[in-house]
């Protein structure tokens, strides 16, 4: 299938590792609101990060197969933990609470972004951090805070578009450009962008084989 947006080459051996490990399955496991209850660091884990409804639970819900797995919510801000889901038996996803523009309390989010820099800073199995970017607006002066924490922390971290359907064709070419040259600005990041769409199901097997190959 011919994607409208340039996708991540993968070979098919890891477009089938990347099945097999969503098909054995995801659930919730728990939301964490302090570093003292996050389950143990005994397997691989990744985790979403993004600014308030940039799509995030839609996308793991894509990715998992299921529909109502994370919380989709129209009001910004309404992840407020830090959520675990575990994928199989090797895998945890975690969703980060959103970042910018959250429909709460500002003492109430500076909890949220202590929690979030605790956790990016100090968790030793993280291998990647997905920073998700709403494809129609690309790179915004508040997803830098996230970048150079991420940098600070020396999490490696991949760029992923969402909504990608919702974007024109001729805006397209315009706004990967965009996100390619905010991040180059950050030696953490990841070279490679990868284009989804939850709705369309665009780039789902292409980040479930990236999920996989991660060690």
């Amino acid at each position: 299938m011919t994607l409208p947006f340039p996708e991540t080459e993968i070979d098919e051996p890891s477009r089938e590792r990347g099945r097999k490990l969503f098909a054995g399955g995801a659930e919730f496991l728990k939301g964490v609101v302090a570093m003292d209850g996050l389950p143990p660091d005994d397997r691989v884990e990744v985790c979403f990060a993004g600014r308030s409804n940039v799509g995030k639970s839609s996308l793991i819900n894509a990715l998992t197969g299921r529909k109502g797995l994370a919380r989709a919510s129209n009001t910004p801000g309404r992840t407020q933990e830090i959520n675990f889901f575990t994928l199989g038996d090797t895998r945890y996803l975690v969703d980060l609470p959103g970042y910018g523009y959250a429909n709460a309390p500002v003492r109430v989010v500076e909890t949220w972004q202590r929690l979030l820099k605790a956790y990016l800073s100090g968790r030793a199995t993280l291998r990647r951090a997905f920073v998700l970017i709403d494809a129609r607006h690309g790179a915004k002066s508040v997803d830098e805070e996230i970048l150079t924490l991420l940098d600070r922390s020396a999490v490696t971290f991949q760029c992923v578009l969402t909504k990608a359907d919702k974007v024109k064709e001729k805006d397209r070419a315009k706004i990967l450009a965009q996100v390619r040259a905010a991040l180059s600005k950050h030696p953490a990041a990841y070279p490679e962008l990868i284009v989804t769409s939850s709705e369309e199901g665009w780039g789902i097997d292409t980040l479930r084989a990236v999920i996989a190959g991660l060690e």
